[in-house]
């Protein structure tokens, strides 16, 4: 499954299937203080006489710059250093449990973000490509591919997709200057 974003700003963004259909919204208005990136998700209208896709506020992240950011799905908190601890030398690892029960890491490289079962095999379920503007190559928008056995789990996935690629994307800010 490919998740197309408008943007390769995580925290305001629109992602799309391959077909242009709206999946999930980010916004992140700006404000002093904590900021919050609120997770939406489109939810099919069933009623026949308006056909129009309605947003739903499903999860969102409290960003702390002192202390643990809260991560919130569903009406559950999580608290990011017990819910999604890093690990490695560098804290380039996040580690948490899906609601299955299995372990899973996000692995922060530079340039990307990967989602894989955090067990012996290291099974590769998501990564995240970035957007190529077209100079060398064709133009790309940037998408994260997840594999359909997470299908089951998409909205935390897609959550913690935004707190790491967040995260990565502050550490090669800081690289820079």
């Amino acid at each position: 499954m490919r998740l197309i974003l408008s943007s390769e700003g995580v925290r305001n963004t629109t992602m799309t299937n391959e077909d242009g259909q709206v999946l999930y919204k980010t916004s992140t208005p700006f404000r002093f203080g904590a900021r919050t990136t609120t997770l939406y998700k489109v939810v099919p209208n069933t009623d026949p006489d308006d056909m129009r896709d309605r947003l739903e506020a499903i999860g969102e992240i409290e960003w702390h710059a002192i202390g643990p950011s809260v991560m919130r799905l569903h009406g559950q908190a999580m608290m990011t250093d017990t819910f999604i601890p890093r690990h490695g030398i560098r804290g380039r690892k996040r580690t948490f449990e899906g609601p299955d029960g299995l372990p899973y890491r996000w692995d922060m490289d530079f340039k990307f973000v990967r989602l894989s079962r955090n067990d012996a095999t290291r099974q590769e379920l998501a990564r995240f490509h970035r957007q190529r503007i077209g100079i060398i190559g064709s133009r790309r928008e940037p998408y994260l591919d997840v594999d359909l056995a997470l299908k089951h789990m998409l909205d935390m996935v897609v959550l913690s997709f935004i707190y790491v690629e967040k995260l990565r994307m502050d550490k090669e800010r800081r690289a820079k200057s």
